[in-house]
């Protein structure tokens, strides 16, 4: 008997329920399950509106905007917070690039403090997009390096390298998602629709940088504390059970801004900008300086540079 999720479906006929019938048929049945156990929460707590949502590519405006209500209303109601919620599209001409230089950043972190209040993370795990990774002279094995220090920076014979979603051409990430919950839009940064992702965490598995989050419970945030600035696909409090990542701060960066993580770096050590942009200080720093891109060899094309002086 079908359902109407059955029938609402993307341009290429992925809905969700055949998107689980899938892992099921690929994965064994003790795999599947236990693939499948954060969606036995996220769909408790989904609204019948919430579940039969189109695909963000396929809303009108008009529902956009009936959906963006929604949210609000949510918000007020379960956080007790006002918040604006827009969809803003890419700017024409325009391709976002991020470059570090590793030879300033001192480790303070302050870069994932600022992403952990600007994206409205759950502040009972202190969760951030960016994990800055002390790294010893000499190397350059992200898998080496630990981000679980507390000790004072910078140390003797350590540098510090913050990773975070490299925005990639040729995203793994994307290629995976069983249900195109996630993919790269015209300025370069790579999406999530969090009504659409059901959980199954095979984005996270994929990508190499380990720059996904997974949402285990609802996230907790005093009202005063919510950033009411948001946007659809990027900052906007996620619920639980899904997955999310760095969005180049959209909420910002499609309206002229820069990124949060920039504006608190005291160090000076990010570059942002537009590659298309022959004047554009990112596109200075990548024709003049020493420029790095992690696990190269990989050739995911990120647009997440590192560089030294």
């Amino acid at each position: 008997m079908s359902t109407p999720t059955d029938k609402k479906t993307e341009a290429n006929g992925v809905t969700r329920r055949t998107a689980v019938k899938a892992l099921g048929a690929t994965l064994g049945a003790a795999a599947f399950a236990k693939a499948m156990a954060p969606l036995k929460s996220w769909t408790s707590e989904l609204s019948v509106d919430e579940f039969l949502q189109k695909h963000y590519r396929e809303l009108t405006p008009e529902a956009m905007q009936e959906v963006l209500r929604r949210l609000e209303q949510n918000t007020l109601e379960q956080y007790g917070a006002e918040v604006t919620i827009e969809d803003l599209p890419p700017i024409e001409g325009v391709q976002f690039g991020y470059a570090l230089n590793l030879s300033v950043c001192t480790g303070c972190r302050k870069c994932a403090e600022a992403c952990h209040k600007e994206n409205n993370h759950d502040r009972a795990t202190n969760n951030s997009y960016i994990r800055v990774l002390e790294m010893e002279q000499g190397s350059m094995d992200m898998e080496r390096g630990t981000a679980a220090y507390d000790h004072a920076v910078p140390a003797p014979g350590k540098f510090y390298m913050p990773v975070q979603c490299h925005q990639c051409d040729n995203a793994p990430c994307v290629d995976v998602c069983p249900v195109q919950a996630t993919w790269k839009e015209k300025d370069g940064v790579v999406v999530v629709d969090y009504n659409w992702c059901i959980g199954c965490r095979y984005c996270e598995a994929a990508c190499p940088y380990h720059a996904r989050r997974f949402n285990w419970k609802k996230p907790e945030i005093p009202a005063e504390e919510i950033n009411p600035v948001q946007a659809y696909l990027a900052n906007r409090i996620r619920p639980k059970g899904v997955v999310e990542k760095c969005h180049f701060c959209l909420h910002r960066t499609r309206k002229g801004k820069l990124p949060a993580c920039l504006e608190a770096c005291p160090t000076g050590a990010r570059v942002f900008g537009n590659l298309l942009d022959p004047k554009s200080e990112i596109r200075w720093v990548l024709e003049n300086k020493r420029v790095y891109v992690l696990k190269e060899e990989l050739g995911l094309r990120p647009r997440f540079f590192y560089f030294f002086d």
